[in-house]
This record gives structure tokens, C-alpha cells and sequence, in this order.
């Protein structure tokens, strides 16, 4: 009677990968030990290279407090940020990838078998996450296309929502935005219809009381700064920054004189420019000149600084 023979993993023939290593370096009689200990060795091996591209990607774009990492790249953009995380990730898949290709063959599978087979569950997993894809490019196509960047105040408009908002992250799959009730919005990229940015961090709004002719113009400037740096004081979620008040101009062909003040607010507040500060200025006013009207506050809107926009005091 006959029995069946079983082949050391060590006898096998040297074709593949973990042979040649073995034969290489070692002899040609077979030990199934050295080769297992071969596989666990590669294994290992492969998961520190990708901790270690890991950690040294995550040092790249942390290290820079200045915007700048030690490469001399702006590492703190999302552009940067994000081409590198992908490329790890790139790399770590490549990398697990053909170390267990390699691992399997030692175990009598082929090659092609495997990757055939990983084509096939690729294939059925894309299927099964278009979503997922169209997030990923969708994303990649606000970054490289700047559509949007982190800390831009920007307007989303999607299927169903807008969305008004600072930009915290723009990531694979979510564009993350803090609204003005410091709600944090997950956004799906695919969702994203329309952006509009915010080019100057906020809405420029320009109020311009107008001082009565019969008026000191010094009076009425330090009434005016006062309500400003007033409404900063008390409004300082909404006025995003130190009200700008100019200098005493007149308006050229109308004759009478008016004080430019600039505020920058968030979007979509700018009742509190057209109603509180009017009213607060008309009310200050009234006590210089009775007769001060609402109609002599007026409320601008511009999307770029004024040409002659006076320095701030």
C-alpha cells in the first residue's frame, strides 16, 4: 500500500518569492521553520514600513507652526494635507497588497489566481460604493480646483440645504463647516451643488451718517466711532472685526459731509447694521441735532474694499 507524501512548505519549488529569499541566503534542503519564520519576518517588515510612512507624513504636515513645514511646503493647506494622505494611503494598500500576495503563493496558491480575484472584489466593491467615489472625487475637485479652502467663509448649496459657514476640514468624504450658531455641518461631497466664497473673510458692509451742516464735524466723528467700537464690543459673534472710521468726506456734486465706517460681519447679518447701529447712531445724533432722520444713516454693501476707504483712526 502507498501513501501520500506531503511536501514540506519548505520543499516546494524556489519559484516563488519566499523561496528564492530562502535559497539565497540559505541552502537548498528545505526547513520549514526558516521559511515560516520568512512570512512572519515580511509581514512584520510590511507593517512597519507603513507605520513609519505613516508617521513620517503626519510629521510633514504637523511641524509647521508657520504654515511652512521643514521642507519648505505650505503643509497646513488642504491641498497638501490631503495629497499626502492619499498617497499613504496609496502606498499602504500597494504595500499590504503585494506582501500577502507574496504570503498566500507560499501556501500553494497562484499568483494570477489571487489577482484575478481581488480584481473581481474590487470591481464589486466599487460597484456597491459609487457614493463613496463620487465623494472622493468631488473632493479632490474642491481642492485642486480651489473652489473652497479651510477657514473660508463660504456659502454651500446643496440639493436641499445651503449652507452658510467657516470651512474647519474639507476631507475623502465630508467638507466639514461651523456655522453661525457653532453647529459643526458634515456636508457629503456629492452633495455640494454650488460654492461661494467669501474672498475677504465676511461681508464688507459701509454705513455713512451724514453730518448736518450746522454740526461740529469732530463732535459727530467721535459719536459715530464711539457707536462703532460700541457695537464691536457687544456684537463681536456677528462684526467680525474692529469697525474701520474714516475721516470727515464730501460727497463730490452733493455738498454735504458724511463719515464712512466699515464693518465686516458675517453673512447674512447685516440687520444688525441696517436696525442697530442706525438706530443707535440716530439716537447719539439726536442729541447734537434733534432733527437727525434714519434716512441720513444709509447701509452699503461691497464685496471689495471701497477705492478711498479712509485708514483706520
Amino acid at each position: 500500500m502507498s501513501y501520500p507524501v506531503l511536501i514540506p512548505l519548505a520543499a516546494q519549488s524556489p519559484a516563488t518569492v519566499m523561496g528564492r529569499i530562502y535559497n539565497h541566503f540559505f541552502v537548498n534542503e528545505s526547513s520549514s521553520g526558516v521559511r515560516i519564520l520568512l512570512i512572519v519576518l515580511m509581514a512584520v517588515l510590511a507593517h512597519a514600513t507603513v507605520r513609519t510612512i505613516r508617521h513620517v507624513s503626519e510629521w510633514l504636515i504637523m511641524r509647521g507652526h508657520t504654515q511652512k513645514g521643514p521642507l519648505g511646503v505650505v503643509t497646513q493647506r488642504p491641498k497638501f494635507v490631503t495629497v499626502t494622505r492619499l498617497t499613504v494611503s496609496g502606498v499602504t494598500f500597494i504595500i499590504y497588497f503585494v506582501a500577502l500576495g507574496m504570503i498566500v503563493q507560499e501556501f500553494g496558491f497562484s499568483l494570477t489566481t489571487y489577482l484575478a480575484s481581488a480584481s473581481v472584489v474590487g470591481l464589486a466593491i466599487s460597484f456597491g460604493s459609487q457614493g463613496l467615489v463620487q465623494d472622493i472625487v468631488i473632493g479632490l475637485t474642491l481642492i485642486f480646483w480651489d473652489a473652497m479652502d479651510v477657514n473660508d467663509m463660504v456659502e454651500v448649496a446643496g440639493s436641499t440645504t445651503t449652507v452658510i459657514g467657516r470651512v474647519e476640514e474639507i476631507g475623502m468624504r465630508f467638507t466639514k463647516i461651523v456655522n453661525f450658531y457653532n453647529q459643526t455641518i458634515y456636508i457629503p461631497n456629492r452633495t455640494i451643488g454650488n460654492v461661494s466664497r467669501f474672498p475677504r473673510g465676511g461681508v464688507d458692509a459701509y454705513a455713512h451718517p451724514q453730518i448736518p451742516n450746522a454740526t461740529d464735524q469732530e463732535t459727530v466723528t467721535r459719536v459715530v466711532e464711539r457707536t462703532a467700537v460700541g457695537m464691536w464690543a457687544q456684537f463681536g459673534a456677528i462684526i467680525l472685526s474692529e469697525p474701520i472710521v474714516g475721516g470727515v468726506e464730501t460727497a463730490q456734486g452733493g455738498g454735504w459731509s458724511f463719515v464712512r465706517v466699515h464693518f465686516k460681519i458675517w453673512p447674512g447679518q447685516g440687520s444688525l447694521i441696517e436696525n442697530t447701529f442706525r438706530q443707535q447712531v440716530v439716537k447719539a445724533m439726536r442729541e447734537v441735532d434733534p432733527t437727525y432722520s434714519d434716512w441720513q444713516v444709509p447701509v452699503t454693501y461691497r464685496s471689495a474694499t471701497v477705492p478711498g476707504t479712509p485708514k483706520k483712526r
